[in-house]
C-alpha cells in the first residue's frame, strides 16, 4: 500500500504473515527465563511481551524499566499505565544492578516512564542506576533510552556525566502526527534533546520511530533527515501495533520491502546503523549499536 496521499486509510483487517513470531527457544533463553521467574526480576522484555525476547536474550541483551510502571503522560500508542506514580524507590538502582548480575547480561538497555511529577523528573535515579550497574557489572555495556525531561539541560547533564555507551531518545512518529501520538511531547523538543546530547560529547546517540499510524513516506524520510541534522548515529524503524482497543488504531501494515527501502535510505544518509523491520523495537539488536 502506498503512503503517497493523505486520504484516510481503512484499518487493516488482520496481521500479515511477516508479523508472525516464533516462540522463543534456545539454551540461553531458557536459563534466563528461569532466573527471571526464580528471582522475580522485572524486565520490559517479559512485561511487554516483546516479540524479540528470545533472540535478544540469546545474545545476552535485556531491557529494564525504572521509576515504576505508571507514567505521568498518556500517549496514544503506549500500553504503560497512566496516572499518579508511586514514591521513588531509592533502592532501585541496586536492585536493577543486581538483576543484571544474576542474569549475566552483557548489554543492558535501561528505560523509564515519564516522571513529570517530581522536580528532577527522575534524572537523579537515572544517573545512580547507571553508576550502580557499572559498580556491580563492570564489563556490562549500557544504553539509556531516555524520556525528554521536558528538554531541561540540567537533567540531561546528569546522564551525560555518567556517559553510557549509547544514549537514546525516541521521536516515535513524524512531525505531523506528534501531537496526536505523543500528546505532551514536542517534535522540536525531542530533536533538541538529541542535538544537546551529541553536542555535549555523547559518542553514540540513537532514536526510533513507529510506522503504520498514517504517516507518509516523505514524512518518514524527512524525520530521518531531521535526525541526521542533529547528528544522531543510530535509528530504529518498526511497525506500530495497537496495545488495546483504547489506543490509536493501526492504519497500515508496512511491507518488508518498504522497511528495506528505509534502511537503504538511512544508510545513504550516513547513519552508523539502521534497524528497519516490522518487528524492530527500540532495543532490538542493541548490543550491535555500541560497535
Amino acid at each position: 500500500m502506498s503512503n503517497s496521499t493523505l486520504e484516510s486509510i481503512a484499518p487493516p483487517k488482520g496481521k500479515p504473515k511477516w508479523l508472525r513470531v516464533k516462540l522463543p527457544t534456545g539454551k540461553k533463553y531458557t536459563q534466563l527465563r528461569s532466573l527471571v521467574d526464580k528471582y522475580n526480576l522485572n524486565t520490559i522484555c517479559t512485561s511487554g511481551s516483546c516479540p524479540n525476547m528470545g533472540e535478544c536474550w540469546g545474545e545476552g541483551t535485556a531491557t529494564f524499566m525504572i521509576l515504576g510502571n505508571i507514567c505521568t503522560r498518556s500517549c496514544g500508542f503506549c500500553g504503560v499505565k497512566t496516572g499518579r506514580p508511586e514514591a521513588i524507590d531509592w533502592e532501585e538502582p541496586e536492585k536493577v544492578a543486581r538483576s543484571i548480575k544474576i542474569m549475566g547480561i552483557k548489554h543492558a538497555v535501561i528505560t523509564s516512564v515519564d516522571r513529570d511529577d517530581i522536580k528532577d523528573m527522575g534524572s537523579i535515579i537515572w544517573a545512580e542506576t547507571v553508576n550502580a550497574i557499572r559498580r556491580m557489572n563492570p564489563t556490562t555495556t549500557l544504553e539509556t533510552l531516555l524520556p525528554d525531561f521536558q528538554g531541561i539541560e540540567s537533567h540531561l547533564d546528569r546522564i551525560i556525566a555518567v556517559n553510557p555507551e549509547v544514549v537514546s531518545h525516541n521521536m516515535e512518529t513524524v512531525k505531523r502526527l506528534t501531537r496526536e501520538v505523543r500528546i505532551q511531547a514536542k517534535y522540536e523538543r525531542s530533536l533538541e534533546v538529541l542535538r544537546y546530547l551529541k553536542a555535549q560529547g555523547i559518542n553514540r546517540t540513537k532514536s526510533g520511530i513507529m510506522l503504520g499510524l498514517g504517516e507518509l513516506e516523505e514524512e518518514v524520510i524527512q524525520t530521518m533527515k531531521d535526525l541526521r541534522d542533529v547528528n544522531v548515529d543510530i535509528v530504529t524503524i518498526g511497525q506500530y501495533l495497537q496495545p488495546s482497543k483504547k489506543h490509536l488504531p493501526v492504519k497500515e501494515f508496512i511491507t518488508p520491502d518498504q522497511f528495506k527501502k528505509y534502511e537503504e535510505i538511512g544508510l545513504e544518509m550516513g547513519f552508523r546503523h539502521v534497524e528497519s523491520g516490522a518487528l524492530v523495537r527500540s532495543s532490538y539488536k542493541a548490543h550491535k549499536h555500541i560497535n
